[in-house]
């Protein structure tokens, strides 16, 4: 079972996306990122099997950033030859240096960031590219450079779509309201304050990422109850959501979740 009849599009930016989405964070970085257990950063080996497993089974869609070590110059390397076959997904505005999180929406560090996210990946243009935030999230929009820089990279061709990757509903709805083709938002059986976010994505053709689906790692139900199915009938039971990223490193668990989204899907 996989999901390669499952695409779907991210809003009206001419994406199509699997309802899949691999998150690489574990392919850069084991510092200060918040799951359950410590783990060990794959070889290149190991990320080329998983990126390969993924594949197979229908996922086109990767998410990466800056802050996530060394995630996106690996990406580039271990996809050449196959860059067209994929969706990326890439940020700015944080940066991870000796194990500390800083951040940066200027003009000209997007611009920067951009640049270097396309070299390091080895790409002319990066699919889709979220402000990273840090929180703020009213402050970096109303500040506007970010979101305008971004609107200007596009238009030169540089990315394909922009969004926002927010903390809170009021700041992923502002940056759509704002022009933003998509948002990523944290939406699970534990959080669920940004449903309005989705409503408004699909009345007005924006796309929805969901991060956190399964609460990174620490979904939980009553006893007898699967979290995996519960957490995806949730995400996928709203028509706004475009595709649930979600990162491992662990092939079974891969093919875990994309048979129980498949499962839920056909």
């Amino acid at each position: 079972m996989s999901l390669h009849s499952l695409y779907r599009p991210l809003g009206n930016s001419g994406i199509m996306v699997s309802p899949l989405g691999l998150g690489t964070v574990k392919l850069g970085r084991n510092q200060g990122v918040k799951y359950p257990a410590a783990f060990r950063i794959p070889d290149d080996n190991e990320a080329r099997a998983l990126l390969d497993n993924a594949r197979m089974l229908g996922i086109n869609l990767l998410d990466t950033a800056p802050a996530y070590g060394n995630s996106e110059e690996r990406l580039g390397k271990l996809l050449r030859g196959q860059r067209e076959q994929w969706v990326i997904a890439s940020k700015v505005g944080e940066e991870f240096e000796g194990g500390v999180s800083r951040f940066d929406f200027s003009a000209a560090h997007t611009r920067r960031s951009v640049e270097r996210s396309l070299q390091k990946l080895h790409t002319d243009v990066i699919d889709v590219l979220l402000v990273h935030s840090d929180g703020n999230d009213l402050a970096i929009l109303e500040q506007g450079e970010v979101c305008t820089t971004l609107a200007a990279l596009k238009a030169e061709g540089k990315i394909h779509s922009f969004g926002f990757s927010g903390k809170t509903a009021e700041g992923n709805l502002l940056a759509l309201q704002q022009g933003a083709d998509c948002a990523m938002v944290t939406y699970n059986l534990a959080q669920q304050d940004e449903h309005r976010v989705l409503d408004y994505a699909a009345l007005h053709g924006k796309g929805i990422l969901v991060k956190k689906a399964l609460a990174s790692g620490h979904a939980c139900l009553a006893e007898g109850q699967d979290p995996l199915t519960a957490s995806f009938a949730l995400v996928f039971g709203h028509i706004g959501v475009s595709a649930a990223i979600v990162g491992t490193i662990n092939p079974a668990h891969l093919k875990q979740n994309a048979e129980a989204v498949a499962a839920l899907l056909k």
